[in-house]
């Protein structure tokens, strides 16, 4: 019988390869004739590379969310309502980790399963806070009180002080992209309300965040003692492993913000899809079905450095203690994570509008103007839609 071979790309870290690949060797014992060969690219390759050129190289795709209506406008990749039965997808959506699978959902089609789940959450070095006689943070004003002692660490390049502003804007009383009639993102008051919050904290931390993302914290955290603790940050169950990393990360909620709640973060993770124009298909639908399915999220995908898009895997007493409690300790900010805008052309706004808030927290300005650049890159990418 002729091997089938299958090519898949993903992303670099531990959390997007080492799964699959396991997965891959796995679904090779099992089907001998099928052979998947996954290829990993930074982050930054994912920004850079139109995800819709990728889908005539492979057949299966890690992506994220925000790229499912270029998908509903390309039809580049398959919808996975038309070939995955009801019940299959129905008991995705019951196991789903918040919004997730929600999230590949577009035009009425589903574009990706909900392979992998995350948004920014707490960390912290339990060990150095108790060493250094500090408290775990339980508000705004606490992370600010550590802050000015120089044991805070956040992620500052652009793409995570954007998804962060999102997160200030909600906790001022107003989420982004709500009035679409007016083509802003936000309104002044509460935008700039957001900016100067930010900025109260970026102007307290070491000036190397601006070059961090949230996998360079997680490093920093665990290879150096100089930082106690990070309010927000994309979570990594892998860092709340014994033996990933020289000390142990621990996960957490995030902190109370005033009169509003707790920090409402950006809902992450990736989904997997299927090429459009795979020459076998079915066998790709067919791995994307198992390797997304109760039985290997919650066992095989989560115990090989996974973050599961499946909430029982969450819920696993098994999963917990491998990984420090990390999943029950996060679940609630990742159910109570606000989904980014999806439209065709979305993606041209989230590679630029980072830049100008970046900007404004690493050498101050003006707020208002941040906003009027914002809203500029917001309408060149309406025009995409």
């Amino acid at each position: 019988m002729e091997k089938i071979v299958l090519n898949g790309i993903t992303w670099g870290h531990s959390r997007g390869i080492t799964p699959l690949l396991a997965a891959a060797q796995r679904y090779g014992e099992l089907f001998p004739n099928i052979e998947i060969n996954w290829k990993k690219r930074t982050l930054q390759e994912f920004a850079d590379f139109p995800i819709e050129q990728l889908t005539k190289t492979y057949d299966l795709l890690i992506i994220d969310h925000p790229w499912v209506g270029c998908a509903n406008a390309t039809n580049c990749v398959l919808p996975l309502n038309e070939y995955l039965s009801a019940d299959y997808l129905a008991d995705q959506q019951a196991n789903s980790v918040g919004y997730s699978h929600l999230s590949y959902q577009y035009g009425g089609k589903q574009w990706a399963l909900a392979i992998d789940a995350a948004t920014p959450v707490a960390s912290y070095r339990k060990d150095l806070l108790e060493q250094h006689g500090e408290k775990l943070p339980e508000t705004w004003n606490d992370v600010l009180a550590l802050a000015k002692k120089g044991k805070v660490l956040i992620p500052g390049i652009a793409i995570d002080t954007l998804m962060m502003f999102y997160s200030f804007c909600i906790a001022h009383g107003k989420a982004p992209f709500t009035d679409p009639l007016q083509k802003k993102v936000i309104d002044i008051e509460t935008g700039s309300q957001a900016l100067h919050t930010m900025k109260t904290l970026w102007d307290l931390c070491d000036r190397a965040i601006f070059t961090y993302n949230p996998i360079a914290v997680a490093e920093r955290m665990t290879q150096t003692d100089d930082f106690l603790y990070c309010p927000f940050a994309y979570g990594y169950s892998n860092y709340s492993r014994k033996g990933y990393a020289p000390s142990i990360l621990t996960y957490a909620d995030t902190v109370q913000f005033a009169d509003t709640g707790k920090l409402q973060t950006t809902l992450g993770g990736t989904g997997l899809s299927v090429s459009a124009f795979s020459k076998h298909p079915k066998e790709a639908l067919a791995f994307a079905k198992w390797v997304v399915s109760d039985e290997i999220q919650t066992t095989l995908y989560t115990e090989h450095g996974g973050q599961p898009g499946y909430r029982k895997a969450w819920l696993s007493e098994r999963n917990n203690v491998l990984a420090n409690n990390y999943f029950t300790n996060t679940l609630p900010v990742l159910d109570n994570a606000y989904i980014r805008p999806r439209y065709n052309g979305y993606l041209h706004f989230q590679d630029l509008a980072g830049d100008p808030i970046k900007e404004y927290l690493q050498n101050g300005g003006n707020a208002e103007e941040v906003l009027n650049k914002i809203d500029s890159i917001y309408h060149q990418s309406l025009a995409h839609e």
